[in-house]
């Protein structure tokens, strides 16, 4: 089943990161927007309102919302214990563990799901992965160009110049994004779109709970990289006297094997996700027109749903 998953999809794709961009909606949209019974919908329109932007200027011809079916996955746990541990608003023993979200920001998600849905706009989570682990599925699996839609610089990884894989960044609500390249990724961090993980990891993300190595921060890294190639190349290096590293990095870079043993498995997204059988072509006319009608009715979903229906017919 996972081979033929691609089929079809020789246009631009483009992968959303769903969860990163409906966070942003909610906090770019005043929660005043409301439902007809008094529900805030900001998060709703506001995702409405950034894909029709997306849709009209980038034209792709495949789009998928890629979804954290689990947010915290337990083999990257079982690695890295810290691994997204301040976010936890409830553990379970069974299934994904709850994630601290804002209140009026939860009842909006089943909300979207259903829009989408209704839309015909292909929606993929994958049990036991994160949103970007089956962005980096679609993306390995593409023949063609692909746009990925995030908030959240990990996936930069995934940037490549020469598959024409590039990463859209919100940087202020929705409206305004930075196109990240190579280029720009080799003026901002001194790495391309491979080294990017390797950084990550060396570098540390509070936001992430990822310990990174003490001492070596976002220059360090980089320099480490460009000296020495790699995250393996790094590795060779503290274990060759001759090689040029201060007696304080070796030091640490010693002290952090174990945490560097592990780490590039969590940090680096899968390529391997078991994707289901999609149709990801971006759709002209809603799957169920009845259905939307009856959301856009219930949600008061106005203006953000027409506009975004239109784009889509055009």
């Amino acid at each position: 089943m996972a081979c033929g998953m691609m089929r079809g999809v020789t246009g631009r794709l483009m992968l959303l990161d769903t969860a990163s961009l409906y966070f942003r909606a909610y906090f770019g949209v005043p929660d005043s927007v409301k439902a007809p019974d008094g529900t805030p919908v900001n998060a709703v329109r506001g995702l409405l309102d950034f894909i029709d932007r997306l849709v009209k200027d980038h034209r792709p011809e495949h789009l998928v919302a890629c979804m954290d079916a689990d947010w915290r996955p337990h083999w990257r746990v079982e690695l890295i214990p810290s691994y997204k541990a301040h976010r936890v608003a409830e553990e379970r023993p069974a299934g994904p563990d709850t994630e601290e979200v804002p209140d009026t920001l939860s009842p909006q998600v089943p909300v979207i799901e259903a829009v989408l849905d209704a839309l015909g706009i292909a929606r993929v989570g994958v049990a036991g992965y994160e949103a970007d682990d089956v962005i980096g599925t679609y993306t390995a699996r593409a023949t063609g160009p692909v746009d990925i839609v995030t908030g959240d610089r990990d996936l930069y990884q995934l940037v490549d110049d020469a598959r024409g894989v590039r990463v859209l960044y919100p940087i202020k609500g929705v409206g305004t994004l930075a196109l990240t390249d190579e280029a720009a990724l080799r003026e901002k961090y001194g790495v391309d779109g491979r080294g990017y993980a390797d950084l990550a990891l060396l570098r540390g993300d509070p936001s992430d709970g990822l310990p990174g190595v003490a001492g070596i921060g976002e220059k360090t890294a980089a320099k480490l990289l460009a000296e020495f190639g790699d995250l393996a190349g790094i590795l060779a290096a503290v274990d060759d006297p001759r090689a040029k590293l201060t007696p304080t990095q070796r030091k640490r870079l010693t002290e952090a094997a174990p945490y560097l043993a592990v780490a590039p498995k969590v940090v680096r997204v899968a390529g391997d996700v078991p994707l289901p059988d999609v149709d990801t072509a971006l759709p002209h006319a809603p799957r169920d027109a009845a259905a939307l009608d009856g959301l856009a009715a219930r949600w008061g979903l106005g203006g953000s749903l027409q506009r975004l229906l239109t784009t889509l017919g055009a």
